[in-house]
């Protein structure tokens, strides 16, 4: 490291209370700090135990373990909200940039590893928001020690990018149901009564291994009513936003010109067909191109989390199969788009 470069401080752990907070301090003031304010001096690859001191004032009695740069050092203190705060202001006052890390990729300097493929395994580790994901990225180092990767395979990476899923539809036809039901929780709320979703609504659902953020609409129709009209308007801007659309039909009524405009309009969507416990006989549908379901039970809704996972390359969760996930496997094998790659 160099001695110009700037000195800069990290919280390793979550925020908030905890038994153990550890603090990253890096760059030419590590030194200095540690022998101005820890009270024993600090050996490489060792943990020392002693008093870390504001002046007279005692903040904590961490553990220290100096790396063998002698410019890194990490502050193992207990993790009191007070304790944490007082020792991130008091690094701040020595010089240490604060660097905020986020539910994103870790900075370089939270990761001990040297190996390029395990360093981009590390840093991508608070992306796996599921048990699945966390599997298949740990797995990547052996599985690239067997083979080369696919780079057109964009699979991890949507595991680690939860994609954009829409809800949308006419009124009245179940969507906010079978949103409910792919939350596995009642989050949409519903009744028998066109127009009563009036806002879009979006959550986190994990759809057996893959996260997806989950838009339900309020239902696509003509209406008097200038809260809904607005409402239906700000929906359109997510549906553009969306990686996939669901577009949910009622099977128990005869196609709509409606309905035959939005089948168009979303050529590339995964259609439901909705309600299909109550589908009267001799009513003409498109059965063919969609998937059957009932939202009240939760029927076919199985089906439609294989699909909606197929669409994003995540079917099966093979962890022996090499998988592109960041830019420099990429940038070595390929550079494939992967947005909107679930449209087709």
């Amino acid at each position: 490291m160099n001695d110009d470069a700037p000195s800069r401080a990290l919280l390793l752990t979550p925020p908030g209370a905890a038994a153990i907070a550890v603090v990253r301090i890096l760059g030419p003031r590590v030194l200095p700090f540690l022998e101005a304010h820890f009270a024993r001096p600090a050996k490489v690859g060792h943990a020392v135990h002693g008093d870390l001191c504001d002046g007279l004032r005692v903040l904590d009695d961490p553990v220290v373990v100096l790396h063998s740069t002698r410019q890194i050092a990490d502050l193992n203190l207990h993790g009191g909200p007070w304790v944490v705060t007082s020792v991130m202001e008091l690094l701040r006052r020595e010089g240490f940039g604060i660097v905020e890390l986020s539910d994103d990729v870790l900075a370089d300097e939270a990761v001990d590893v040297d190996d390029a493929l395990w360093h981009d395994v590390t840093t991508h580790l608070p992306l796996a928001r599921t048990e699945q994901a966390l599997r298949v990225l740990l797995a990547q180092p052996a599985a690239w020690a067997r083979g080369r990767p696919d780079p057109d395979d964009a699979s991890l990476w949507w595991l680690l990018h939860p994609p954009r899923v829409a809800i949308v539809g006419p009124a009245n036809v179940g969507k906010s149901t079978l949103a409910n039901q792919l939350f596995a929780q009642e989050r949409s709320i519903t009744a028998d009564v066109p127009g009563t979703t009036r806002d879009w609504v979006g959550e986190m659902a994990n759809l057996d291994g893959l996260a997806v953020m989950l838009v339900d609409t309020p239902g696509v129709r003509e209406t008097s009513d200038a809260i809904e009209r607005e409402a239906i308007a700000l929906s359109g801007a997510e549906v553009k936003r969306a990686d996939l659309i669901v577009l949910v039909l009622d099977a128990s009524e005869p196609i709509t010109a409606e309905e035959r405009q939005l089948m168009n309009l979303y050529s590339e969507a995964i259609v439901v067909w909705n309600k299909w416990d109550v589908a009267a006989d001799g009513v003409e549908r498109a059965t063919d191109s969609g998937l059957r379901t009932v939202a009240t039970t939760g029927e076919g809704v199985d089906r439609l989390h294989v699909e909606i996972r197929r669409r994003f390359g995540c079917e099966t969760f093979d962890e022996t199969r090499p998988r592109c996930w960041t830019e420099r496997p990429r940038e070595r094998f390929g550079h494939p788009d992967h947005r909107n790659r679930a449209m087709s």
